[in-house]
């Protein structure tokens, strides 16, 4: 990790660099992820333990590929109290969160004899994907939670997890306790790109879903981004991005622990801290140093710190706010003096920490937002994953024959202006 001037070429050739980092798959997966689509889609089940015994764990069979009551009832009894009860905190506020965001039906009638409205209802099947991390040894919890509360909040009466098992064909019993806590009855042991096929192709065991939502590898990935015009997604999500902007009296070793958070995800994840403060920059990058050392995932996160980590001295926070907006990133924390005075500034983020005991982990397991959220610059234009995800939005319009006459000419005159006689005509047959 270097500190770089900005404005300046080196700082810009920086920024640059972080901007065309990209999903890093070839045609080679391509192409595999296709022929593992293809082939849960022709064979079904067949397929999915088959890739499911070759890649994760040689006993799962038809008859296990559904986790049953017997191991939901097991993996309660094998979680210790103490992250049973974290487990209530964590969803309590997300759903209470999440709750916020629902949108209900509404009907208006904005003038005589016409009532115009929206129906939002919930889709039928949603099918949520948590990685099996180290073959199910680290068990990503929270990837439970994040994609399957805000559909159950939304309504879906179906909720499907899939997830690798484990070598001995289970799954972790706490990623099973955090499924039974928030409802999902259907969860299915199988990984990556085959069991995104599963859920968007259905097969006798796995339910067709209408939305898939969960991280995952890059065949996780590239199936999803195939599958989307079949079923919805969530988003196409590139490596993890953390910006810090920080100004004199932020304390450098919370910042280097917060970089650090993200650079330890991924080779390719981005960790930039923005500050106007010379003396925080080094002694930032000196607490970096130190506390990579200390570090279980040391080997990724200094690769990640080399190859995308960089410290930006602006000359003012204004200039630092600017970048950022630029930059779009995934996980922004402001800590700054007043940090509420700058959200109007704040253009482009997927999610905003606000002050220096507000570190993005709180965000990732227990605050109450998503943590899904879109990365490679895409907060320009999208959003964390959310109840609306699993919703969608049907127009309600009504005209009464008065109000119909009243309107008919402009609807005539319009259809007839693009050439659509037909458009007109089925106005005119009523005059």
């Amino acid at each position: 990790m270097k500190i770089y001037p900005y404005p300046s070429n080196k700082a810009e050739q920086r920024v640059q660099n972080t901007i065309k980092r990209g999903l890093g798959f070839t045609q080679k997966d391509q192409q595999a992820v296709e022929s593992y689509l293809d082939d849960v889609k022709t064979r079904g089940d067949l397929a999915l333990v088959e890739y499911t015994n070759k890649f994760d764990s040689p006993h799962v069979t038809l008859d296990s590929l559904k986790v049953t009551q017997k191991e939901f009832a097991d993996a309660i009894k094998q979680v210790d109290t103490p992250f049973l009860k974290t487990l209530d905190r964590s969803i309590n506020q997300l759903e209470y969160y999440h709750n916020k965001q629902k949108e209900n039906s509404w009907i208006d009638t904005p003038r005589n004899g016409v009532m115009v409205g929206q129906l939002v209802k919930p889709v039928s099947a949603a099918g949520v994907y948590a990685p099996g991390a180290k073959g199910g040894k680290t068990p990503l919890v929270s990837s439970v939670l994040m994609g399957g509360i805000p559909a159950k909040v939304a309504g879906v009466p179906s909720i499907n997890l899939m997830t690798p098992p484990m070598e001995n064909g289970s799954i972790n019993p706490y990623m099973l306790a955090a499924a039974q806590k928030i409802g999902i009855k259907n969860v299915f042991k199988a990984g990556s790109a085959w069991a995104i096929a599963a859920l968007a192709f259905g097969t006798d065991i796995v339910p067709k879903v209408d939305v898939i939502v969960g991280p995952g590898n890059i065949y996780v990935t590239l199936a999803k981004k195939i599958v989307s015009g079949i079923v919805g997604i969530d988003m196409i999500a590139g490596p993890s991005e953390i910006l810090i902007i920080a100004d004199k009296d932020a304390n450098p070793e919370f910042l280097a622990a917060d970089l650090l958070s993200q650079a330890e995800h991924d080779v390719m994840a981005s960790s930039i801290l923005v500050t106007d403060s010379p003396r925080l920059a080094e002694a930032t990058l000196s607490a970096v140093k130190k506390q990579l050392g200390s570090l279980d995932r040391k080997k990724i996160a200094q690769q990640s710190i080399d190859n995308f980590g960089a410290i930006m001295l602006v000359p003012d926070i204004d200039t630092g706010i600017q970048l950022s907006n630029r930059l779009a990133p995934e996980h922004l924390e402001l800590i700054v003096k007043n940090p509420f005075d700058y959200l109007d500034q704040i253009q482009n983020a997927g999610a905003l920490f606000l002050g220096e005991y507000t570190p993005e982990p709180m965000g990732d397991y227990i605050a109450g937002p998503n943590h899904v959220l879109p990365t490679a610059g895409t907060a320009r234009f999208s959003s964390a994953l959310s109840v609306d995800n699993f919703t969608k939005k049907t127009s309600l319009i009504h005209y009464s024959k008065k109000a119909f006459k009243k309107e008919a000419d402009d609807v005539i005159r319009m259809a007839q202006t693009e050439g659509l006689g037909a458009h007109a005509n089925s106005v005119k047959v009523r005059k």
